[in-house]
Formats: C-alpha cells, structure tokens, sequence
C-alpha cells in the first residue's frame, strides 16, 4: 500500500507554491462584478492593397448569372 503525502506529485517532485499576483486579483474580482470582457475583433489588413482596377462589364455580368 503506498502512503500518499499531500504537496507532491507521483514522481516525488514537491508542487510549488503559488506566489500571490495582486494583477490577477484585480482581474478575477473585475470579472465577478462586471462580467467578462468582450471577444476580440477580427481587424483587416491595412497593407493589403484594395483592388486597383474596377471590374470590367464582362465581370459584372457574369457574376450576376
């Protein structure tokens, strides 16, 4: 039967302690008032270089089909 101590692991290695983070505290204690931040915005390219010619008439048409 193995004896189990508590704070290590199954290798032997010790678990280390967490150190407190007054940023983190700050942030859980902001999402429990106001809620969680919205999701992030996909943002286009700005070097991306539009189209440099307009669509010629056989273009337009033929997208329309």
């Amino acid at each position: 039967m193995a004896t189990w101590i508590t704070g290590t692991q199954e290798n032997g290695a010790q678990e280390k302690d967490k150190r407190f983070e007054a940023v983190q505290a700050v942030k859980e204690l902001a999402r429990e008032r106001m809620g969680a931040p919205p999701a992030a915005k996909v943002v286009p390219h700005k070097k991306k270089d539009p189209a440099k010619h307009k669509p010629t008439l056989g273009r337009l048409l033929g997208e329309a089909e």
